[in-house]
């Protein structure tokens, strides 16, 4: 696996395959942009409105690192912790969101990197459960 150029937006560490800094995963902006890409327009109860988050799916992220494991820990820059199975990155098109509404994310918006999941393509994601799986402001996935 590549280094990263530019600043790290996001660490995967735990069970992985593939490493570049300390055996774990580091990846920057450009790195994340060069998976593919999948949008989606999503109502969320953090907007009043749908909304159409853009970045790589959760399981091309993994896969880039060469990830194992049964459960994945989200972490983001305000320590917020969720734990989610990692069967949830294959049935689901979960994506590391990057951009919102073709935007790049400020911090001060749920960026850089917004953990999403497409809840209106499946009506068992409009609940609290999921909505508590997603995480803002990306920093960081243990694989368990």
């Amino acid at each position: 696996m590549a280094a990263p150029v530019g600043p790290v937006v996001l660490t995967v560490g735990g069970a992985l395959r593939n490493t570049n800094r300390d055996g774990r995963a580091a990846f920057d902006m450009a790195m994340l942009e060069k998976l593919p890409q999948v949008s989606f327009s999503t109502q969320t109860p953090w907007y009043p409105q749908p909304r159409r988050f853009t970045g790589p799916l959760l399981r091309d992220v993994l896969a880039a690192a060469g990830a194992q494991g049964r459960t994945i820990e989200a972490r983001a820059l305000n320590d917020y912790r969720v734990q989610i199975p990692m069967t949830d990155s294959h049935r689901y098109d979960v994506i590391v969101a990057r951009m919102l509404d073709d935007r790049p994310m400020a911090v001060r918006d749920k960026g850089p990197l917004f953990l999403i999941y497409p809840f209106d393509q499946a009506p068992e994601l409009r609940n609290s459960v999921f909505y508590g799986r997603s995480a803002w402001q990306l920093t960081h996935l243990e694989l368990r």
